[in-house]
């Protein structure tokens, strides 16, 4: 069925659909969401993106995007202040996104789903990605309440999610951990209007409707 707006394949708990979502929400435009079960893809979204992965957004003239961070910049495109101000900021937050995407993000997954890798100690996962944290740590002491300074930002948005999955493995060691900046900047987030948005439960998207326009003005 052809739509009026763009289309955007997600699933709610995706860190990567959160973040496309969450940038989505902070710029002026709207999308018609369908969520999608991981366990049981619809046609639909393996005919536009054979990768068959979350977040998919498909224009209205065809074209498909399926990196949360083509998406992300798709949305703030014209936002003014959510991308840090000056080169050398803007390098420094590339930096700590593109971390948290490749070196980061492998190390959580040994760490959540041990399951997937019984050849990898799970403990090392956890070991190594507090390396990241302490980064965000020393970073947050420059920035402020977020690494955007006094506003969440970019990196906050595309980085956050994951902190999000990393803390919930171990919510009571994650809290007692010596981060006080980063549990700070956490427990922002998940009281932070932006995140309880992209958070609201939709029901599956039912192959042969549309969608729902999102987010709801």
């Amino acid at each position: 069925m052809q739509s009026e707006l763009p289309v955007l394949y997600s699933f709610r708990r995706c860190p990567y659909a959160m973040r496309a979502r969450m940038a989505i929400v902070v710029s002026s435009r709207q999308v018609m969401l369908r969520e999608v079960l991981l366990k049981a893809k619809p046609d639909e979204l393996i005919e536009v993106s054979p990768k068959s992965t979350v977040p998919v957004l498909v224009m209205t003239d065809g074209t498909v995007l399926e990196e949360s961070l083509d998406i992300m910049e798709w949305a703030l495109a014209g936002t003014n202040g959510f991308y840090p101000k000056g080169e050398s900021a803007l390098q420094a937050a590339k930096a700590l996104v593109e971390h948290n995407d490749h070196v980061f993000k492998p190390r959580l997954d040994q760490y959540k789903y041990p399951d997937r890798f019984p050849d990898l100690d799970p403990q090392e996962g956890r070991n190594r990605g507090e390396e990241f944290i302490e980064m965000l740590e020393r970073a947050l002491n420059q920035e402020g309440q977020w690494l955007g300074g006094g506003e969440p930002g970019w990196a906050d948005l595309a980085i956050l999610p994951f902190i999000r999955q990393f803390a919930n493995v171990d919510r009571s060691w994650f809290d007692q951990a010596s981060w006080v900046k980063v549990q700070e900047w956490l427990n922002r987030f998940l009281e932070h209007p932006i995140f309880m948005k992209v958070m609201d439960k939709y029901k599956v998207w039912e192959p042969g409707s549309s969608g729902i326009v999102f987010p709801p003005k």
